[in-house]
């Protein structure tokens, strides 16, 4: 009898972290912005020298940073 494993797409799998250069990418600033104003600000997991930011973290801090704009009529 075999044993039959069931691989996992990877692309499929939503990802929960990510590392600060894509956490960058994703909120569209550079790394010096990063350092200045937003990790400060935001809890990150750390694995040895290695960062990982919550998504959450970074979709709380949007939100929390985010200006609503008004139509003038």
């Amino acid at each position: 009898m075999s044993a039959t494993r069931t691989k996992t797409n990877v692309a499929a799998v939503p990802r929960l972290s990510l590392n600060v250069q894509e956490a960058c990418a994703a909120l569209g600033v550079s790394w010096d912005v990063w350092r200045e104003h937003v990790e400060p600000q935001v809890r990150l997991v750390r694995i040895g020298a290695r960062k990982l930011v919550p998504v959450a973290e970074l979709e709380r801090w949007l939100a929390e940073h985010a200006e609503t704009t008004l139509e003038r009529r």
